[in-house]
């Protein structure tokens, strides 16, 4: 049997209420929330503000392009819990998937990973407390490595097993980091923690496989496919073999206003002010040595805007023939 899998950041699917007023600078605001009934209710916070919930705008622009797509197994990231990805498919993907898995991660901006499948799933793996190899007292994955194996539709055997990850991302936060120096040094910092992550799940999925297991690593790298800092787990004793070299885009990119027209391997587009827009492949499927003949046709959504449709980052999945 065919399986189609891919990987999606769905950009801070919170499922949380929007508090928005206009408040006249320098006065101080005291708001008063009344909830009917008894269930109990918990604002989360990041940073000293409440967590809102994605604009319904955005919100249905992901799901329209998850319904194109179609795919078998989705692995998603940036989602709050295990009720917002399930709220999210059953009002608007209208049930698509009737198996949703999330375990909660470590990340403080509560954002975790999660798997949606049509297909029946059997063992759940969570890898959030696994330990950085220079700080053994802290966990090295900032949202996790999360494993779920996929059944035949009757239960009867294993197809493949994913793995999906969201590694350490480049952003830096300004306020934090003032000066360009301060910049500089967190910047290393991210890439150094990206590579001890790479290097974790090198270890997690050696210890967990075998030499002709069929598995697919896949997610949010937040670097690109040859970058010194994903290496262990890419360039290693693995074999993974990138399901993304062939892609194609299923539309026409938009014009550029800076910059030549970029090629289809990117899901991630960023501008800085005055520069050329950058565009990387951050979002990435591999698949293990057991499942590369399999390996059919590939995709990448486009966007239709600059910002994106819901999200900044496009979509990717492939096609693994004959499972």
């Amino acid at each position: 049997m065919d399986l189609t899998i891919g990987t999606f950041n769905l950009n801070n699917l919170f499922s949380r209420w929007n508090f928005q007023a206009a408040v006249p600078k320098g006065t101080t605001l005291t708001q008063t929330l009344e909830f009917d009934g008894d269930a109990e209710v918990r604002l989360r916070q990041f940073k000293g503000r409440v967590v809102t919930a994605k604009e319904d705008r955005a919100t249905d622009a992901i799901a329209e392009r998850i319904m194109a797509m179609d795919l078998d197994v989705l692995a998603v990231q940036e989602v709050e819990n295990i009720e917002a990805l399930r709220t999210f498919n059953a009002e608007s993907l209208h049930g698509l998937y009737p198996h949703v898995i999330v375990i909660e991660g470590n990340d403080p901006r509560l954002i975790d990973v999660g798997v949606l499948s049509r297909f029946p799933v059997g063992q759940v793996v969570s890898h959030q407390t696994a330990p950085d190899p220079i700080q053994p007292a802290e966990r090295i994955f900032g949202r996790d490595l999360l494993r779920v194996d996929v059944l035949t539709p009757s239960r009867s055997r294993r197809l493949l097993t994913v793995y999906n990850t969201h590694m350490k991302s480049n952003f830096i936060d300004r306020l934090d980091h003032p000066t360009p120096e301060q910049r500089a040094a967190q910047a290393i910092r991210n890439n150094e923690r990206r590579k001890r992550q790479a290097e974790v799940t090198k270890a997690i999925i050696e210890e967990e496989t075998r030499p002709n297991s069929k598995f697919v690593l896949l997610g949010d790298m937040n670097d690109d496919p040859d970058s010194p800092h994903l290496e262990p787990v890419l360039d290693s004793t693995l074999g993974l073999v990138d399901a993304l070299t062939d892609v194609r885009q299923t539309r026409a990119s938009k014009h550029e206003d800076l910059g030549p027209q970029p090629g289809p391997r990117w899901t991630s587009r960023h501008k800085e002010s005055g520069q050329p827009p950058q565009h990387r492949l951050f979002d990435q499927i591999w698949v293990s040595p057991g499942l590369a003949t399999r390996v059919g046709e590939s995709f990448i959504d486009r966007r239709t805007k600059h910002g994106g449709d819901g999200s900044d980052h496009d979509p990717a999945w492939v096609t693994l023939r004959s499972l």
